[in-house]
């Protein structure tokens, strides 16, 4: 059984995003780059199943540019067999499917029968890409999962359904998971597998070597563009109520009725 495991570079979630002055974009000059963190969640299952032998191979697949190497030798530092980066200027504005056409023609060159990801990119948030995957695949697909099981024969695999409940769904390979917090604990890199990783060398491929074109994997052929970039309105400064508890009370409740409109 060979693993894909689908990798995003994202900002670390303690970064201070600012906003590009004219509203273009995000303002990347100073920020922190991590591995996406639903994505660790994904790399570790993917690489217990190689611990365990249950798995041939697992390789990480990011769509990026050069910057995002250092997350790639990292997913490599922690035992990831191999990887494969994605890097193609007509990428520049590629929507979710784009994306995810370009991960699962990578994926499917490669022979995965398993594709993992996380359940979303913190950056964007969409949690779009692991479904448009597996419908471009034709294969089947569970999401947001937070226990799995996974043998040549097929999957099984819990998500939390609401309520209290939790849904268990099983099948037969090939499937495409994404993986949601509680599924593991992600592990960090030995120094001999960041020795190792710093010596290993992976393809770059670009849309042409994956058989798609700009209309089909990049922006010329997005279905969904951003218009533009603004943060939200600053917070109101906090208010404090004086008086006795009886006239605090009602006004409080006056507040959260008449301004906060949330009752």
């Amino acid at each position: 059984m060979k693993i894909g495991v689908c990798l995003k570079q994202v900002p670390a979630s303690d970064s201070r995003i600012k906003i590009n002055a004219d509203g273009s974009g995000v303002d990347l000059s100073d920020v922190k780059w991590e591995i996406n963190p639903y994505d660790e969640f994904a790399l570790e299952a993917g690489l217990r199943l190689l611990d365990s032998k249950a798995a041939s191979a697992v390789i990480v697949y990011s769509v990026g540019g050069a910057d995002a190497d250092q997350r790639i030798k990292d997913a490599l530092a922690r035992g990831a067999s191999d990887a494969v980066r994605i890097d193609d200027a007509a990428l520049a504005g590629a929507d979710s499917l784009g994306i995810a056409r370009a991960l699962a023609a990578a994926a499917k060159a490669d022979g995965c029968d398993v594709i993992l990801a996380g359940k979303q990119a913190i950056d964007t948030d969409n949690a779009q890409v692991p479904a448009m995957i597996a419908e471009t695949l034709g294969w089947a697909q569970v999401l947001v999962v937070d226990q799995l099981e996974l043998s040549d024969t097929g999957f099984k695999a819990w998500r939390d359904a609401g309520s209290g409940s939790r849904d268990i769904v099983e099948g037969a390979l090939p499937v495409v998971i994404s993986t949601d917090k509680g599924l593991n604990e992600p592990r960090y890199a030995s120094l001999r597998g960041i020795m190792q990783a710093k010596r290993k060398s992976y393809p770059v491929k670009s849309l042409a070597d994956l058989g798609l074109s700009a209309d089909q994997a990049g922006g010329a052929g997005a279905k969904v563009k951003l218009a533009g970039f603004s943060l939200p309105p600053a917070r109101p400064a906090g208010r404090i109520l004086q008086g006795d508890a009886a006239s605090t009370a009602a006004e409080l409740v006056r507040l959260l009725r008449d301004e906060a409109k949330v009752l």
